[in-house]
């Protein structure tokens, strides 16, 4: 942000200067003035991009809904960490270890969601599970306490919960709350709960259903 303060600075110095220098020679500016106008708006149609993502960039320094080490997500689908925020773009890396780099002014126009904003850098994560209908729902609830009790990543404050969402099709509907600590980790652990979820069901007799449809055929006379 100050080199381009320091940058318009001089920029306006210098043109100020030349402007006295003009009237202390009796030099007729306005033909200047006039020239250098239908320069300045070619100009600005030539470059209309690369102003929107200058003044984007601003924007974004001067709002900061990011910042260098946050985890974000654009409503354009990318996702990764801020490792430098310019006045031109904005550059992240994703989990795949790739390096995008997004113009501000698209950034500008997008929705952004900030996995490490908010007063705290936790990240909580929802894991959606299906029981059979002959399932004991205190079971349930103690054994998906359990499995996240059990990872060693999964905070224990805010501690883990578990809640009883629906009544499904074919399943009641538990949903598996817990908070972990970086958002970059949120689909390995996702891996893990999954697993250990799935292993905990089996170990305990819990049936995990699948949808189900009957067929009733009638026969035309």
């Amino acid at each position: 942000m100050l080199p381009l303060l320091h940058t318009v600075f001089r920029v306006a110095l210098l043109a100020l200067a030349i402007y006295f220098f003009f009237l202390a020679w009796n030099i007729d500016v306005t033909a200047w003035l006039a020239s250098a106008g239908i320069v300045g708006l070619a100009l600005s149609f030539a470059a209309k991009d690369t102003l929107a993502n200058l003044f984007a960039g601003v924007s974004i320094v001067a709002d900061a809904p990011y910042k260098t080490g946050d985890f974000i997500r654009l409503d354009t689908g990318e996702r990764g960490m801020v490792t430098h925020i310019g006045l031109r773009s904005t550059r992240i890396v994703t989990r795949d270890d790739v390096e995008i780099t997004i113009p501000n002014g698209i950034i500008g126009n997008a929705k952004i969601t900030n996995e490490a904003g908010g007063p705290s850098t936790k990240h909580r994560i929802r894991i959606p599970v299906g029981v059979a209908y002959s399932s004991d729902i205190d079971h349930v609830i103690e054994t998906l306490d359990g499995v996240a009790g059990g990872h060693a990543e999964v905070c224990a404050d805010p501690a883990a919960r578990v809640r009883f969402r629906a009544f499904g099709n074919s399943s009641l509907d538990f949903e598996l709350l817990c908070w972990i600590n970086q958002p970059a980790d949120r689909g390995r652990l996702l891996h893990e709960l999954n697993c250990s979820i799935f292993k905990a069901f089996q170990r305990e007799k819990i049936e995990i259903p699948f949808p189900q449809h009957d067929l009733h055929v009638r026969s035309m006379p």
